[in-house]
């Protein structure tokens, strides 16, 4: 996420801090300056940033769980509205999905139980009406704040974590997209509810229903892209032809192919056929301006471009091509020689195709090298 920057490391994942969520603390210990003086802002900057310790320990529980998985987490973000914890992937097996969708709220659960059983906090309804006030308790306060957060994260809205669990369980009786598909309309219509409450009672629930109905959206959109790309290999879906351009090529020769083709992405091939690396037209553009023509590709090429085999499934093609950020995929056959590239467009393409009509027939993969060589030098 743009905006954000890290501040630690926790178990190899990297914490970030959205830059709204100090401009937020910041507006809060201002508001609480001016209705309580410098003792208000101080105990309410403190409770606010206990809060936000208790949302990152949240997002630890589902990381922790998915790592028992073998699931990864680069990186968790604070933001003004909770924790975004990247998974790699979520879990396929819906007991898995249901087991990190829980570990979230059950951190909250014993934050809670601590709070109140060891460090004696009191909870009363004074705690859940007035949570803001710093007269009150800051045990009591934050005792009550993790209550409110296993409960509202609980709410089966598609994709809070109660959303999840009822994707969960409805996958274990049906197809995992069609899952998504119910709980993601579940939590569009629970972002619609938000959104009237918002209007009407508190601002914040209208962020929260934005950022609820943008991201069931998204789930379900991706969740369908997965199911199209059921019984495909990347090979069928790869850009097949492919112009390419040689290791001693220079400026002058990309811009030519440039040119003359449609394509954005140009694979570097030594002369076996194995890639070198990926020429840009995001980079050529640049390296035109500053440099000549005759400067070599090999300067400003991309050299760590992932690769994968043809008869891969096209749901793993698009697994690699999310998690690398590449802009594309060298696709290879059993003899490591470059046989087409797996690019974000085509792979839309073929999504599309397959969501309008699943039984489609898409091309073969090639024996042969697919792609057109073009030697410089």
């Amino acid at each position: 996420m743009i905006w954000s920057f890290p501040i630690g490391v926790i178990a190899g994942t990297v914490i970030k801090i959205h830059v709204t969520f100090v401009l937020f603390l910041v507006w809060i210990a201002g508001a609480a300056w001016r209705a309580g003086g410098f003792e208000a802002a101080l105990v309410t900057t403190a409770f606010v940033v206990l809060l936000f310790a208790c949302v990152l320990a949240h997002e630890f529980g589902h990381i922790f769980a998915a790592r028992r998985y073998g699931i990864r987490t680069p990186s968790v973000i604070l933001s003004p509205i909770g924790g975004i914890a990247s998974l790699e992937r979520i879990p396929d097996d819906p007991k898995q999905e249901l087991v990190v969708a829980l570990a979230g709220p059950a951190v909250n659960v014993v934050i809670a139980a601590v709070l109140l059983l060891i460090l004696g906090a009191t909870l009363d309804t004074t705690n859940f009406m007035e949570i803001e006030n710093p007269g009150l308790s800051l045990l009591a306060r934050l005792a009550a704040v993790n209550v409110i957060l296993v409960v509202f994260n609980l709410i089966p809205a598609f994709p809070m974590d109660g959303g999840r669990v009822l994707r969960a369980l409805i996958a274990m009786r049906r197809p995992h997209a069609q899952a998504t598909a119910i709980a993601g309309r579940i939590g569009q219509a629970a972002a619609v509810v938000f959104a009237v409450i918002g209007l009407f009672y508190n601002p914040i629930l209208l962020v929260i229903a934005i950022f609820v109905y943008l991201a069931a959206s998204a789930e379900v959109e991706q969740s369908a892209m997965k199911g199209a790309a059921e019984h495909t290999s990347v090979g069928e879906a790869m850009v097949s032809v492919v112009e390419t351009l040689s290791p001693n090529a220079n400026l002058d020769d990309a811009v030519e192919c440039l040119i003359r083709t449609s394509q954005k992405e140009f694979p570097v091939l030594d002369g076996a056929g194995r890639p070198r690396g990926l020429l840009t037209r995001d980079a050529l553009i640049p390296a035109l301006r500053q440099g000549d023509p005759s400067s070599p590709i090999l300067e400003i090429m991309t050299r760590d471009i992932p690769e994968i085999s043809a008869d891969a499934p096209l749901s793993e093609g698009m697994r690699v091509l999310s998690a690398s950020r590449a802009p594309a995929l060298f696709v290879l056959d059993a003899s490591d020689r470059l046989v087409g590239l797996l690019t974000r467009e085509n792979l839309a393409e073929v999504m599309m195709v397959r969501q309008a009509r699943p039984d489609w027939p898409l091309h073969a993969p090639r024996e042969q090298h697919a792609y057109r060589d073009h030697t410089y030098g």
